[in-house]
């Protein structure tokens, strides 16, 4: 319930929507000969946000413009980037190119949406700036014959900070959206990354992947399979999400790692364990560890310190239980390790 000192999260805009009005308003200056102030677009479900242009530039056969995202309270690492989009002239039937600009990722690995060698400009951005292209060529008596170079200045920076390293984008950011619009604290968002992981690990020929809850859970199953980066997949809370999308596109194996809470959680037939979503039973932890004090007690790790190490031991097994029954049917074979928050590795099960 909304609390009376509270307010709807503000949505924001994708960089696939943001580089589709750049790439009109440097289409409007290349073929009348004036950037607009302004440009607007009819998003793929109806909504039409207005950007104001933040760069503009133009010389002999090409035009620029530039848009600075807006990723409203959601908290996108590319938020306040400037997207450019240069766009030019090519031969009759040339049709719309895609390059990469400088911030502007390169994809280097099979199993994404795009082909190797291409920008990271996914499908539906790509959808999107045709549109504009052939609309406009058509308003102004042109040619729809365009190369569109996408840039984003500081990109290769903060794509270390995104999953692109580990799915094979390379050398900058990736150009993404199927709505055009960011929603705040989008779950979809996450989980799509986390199936983008799985389809490059597949296409790759990897036959053991780990998803894990954190950084420390994530090093400490790395450190102790020595799995390439591409095989670790960041799920977060998600696991069922995860393990649904491996269901359906399988692997030979698959590790779960987290810690203490998270993976009590899943024992207890959680599928996501984020902690506004998934609570501990703690009557049912003293029940499966033989504990009748951990019903008291106010924390999992409060528990441990009941228990110790059999806990941890319980916890890996029942959360491995839960596994083998979602997995069932699909050849799968999984293990969990249990981390503490150093990433100390406290039990395995499978």
């Amino acid at each position: 319930m909304r609390g009376p000192q509270t307010r709807e999260l503000r949505r924001g805009w994708t960089t696939g929507a943001c580089a589709t009005a750049a790439t009109r308003a440097a289409l409007i200056r290349l073929w009348t000969g004036g950037f607009p102030d302004s440009v607007s677009l009819i998003l793929p479900r109806g909504e039409t946000p207005v950007w104001t242009l933040a760069h503009r530039d133009a010389g002999e056969g090409w035009a620029e413009a530039g848009i600075v995202k807006d990723a409203g309270d959601d908290p996108d690492v590319t938020h306040g980037c400037l997207v450019i989009a240069r766009v030019r002239p090519l031969a009759p039937g040339g049709g719309v190119v895609f390059r990469a600009g400088p911030g502007v990722g390169s994809v280097t690995r099979e199993g994404l949406p795009v082909a190797v060698g291409e920008p990271a400009v996914n499908p539906v951005p790509r959808q999107m700036m045709r549109a504009e292209v052939e609309s406009l060529a058509a308003e102004y008596g042109e040619a729809p014959d365009i190369e569109i170079t996408l840039s984003i200045p500081g990109g290769e920076t903060i794509a270390l900070k995104t999953w692109n390293p580990r799915l094979g984008i390379a050398g900058g950011l990736s150009v993404l959206g199927t709505t055009g619009v960011v929603r705040p604290f989008s779950c979809a968002a996450w989980i799509a990354s986390i199936h983008r992981g799985i389809d490059v690990a597949r296409a790759g020929g990897l036959v053991h992947v780990a998803g894990t809850t954190g950084a420390q859970s994530e090093a400490a199953v790395q450190r102790l399979y020595g799995l390439p980066d591409h095989a670790m997949l960041d799920m977060g809370d998600f696991v069922g999400g995860l393990v649904k999308y491996l269901c359906r596109h399988p692997v030979a194996r698959l590790t779960i790692g987290g810690g203490l809470a998270k993976m009590t959680k899943l024992s207890q037939g959680a599928r996501d364990l984020h902690s506004a979503r998934s609570q501990v039973d703690f009557s049912r932890l003293a029940q499966v560890s033989g504990t009748p004090e951990v019903a008291k007690a106010q924390t999992v790790l409060h528990s441990y310190t009941i228990v110790g190490s059999p806990l941890a031991r319980v916890i890996a097994q029942e959360a491995k239980r839960e596994l083998d029954g979602m997995v069932l049917n699909t050849g799968i074979v999984v293990d969990v390790v249990v981390c503490d928050r150093a990433g100390v590795i406290l039990a395995r099960a499978g």
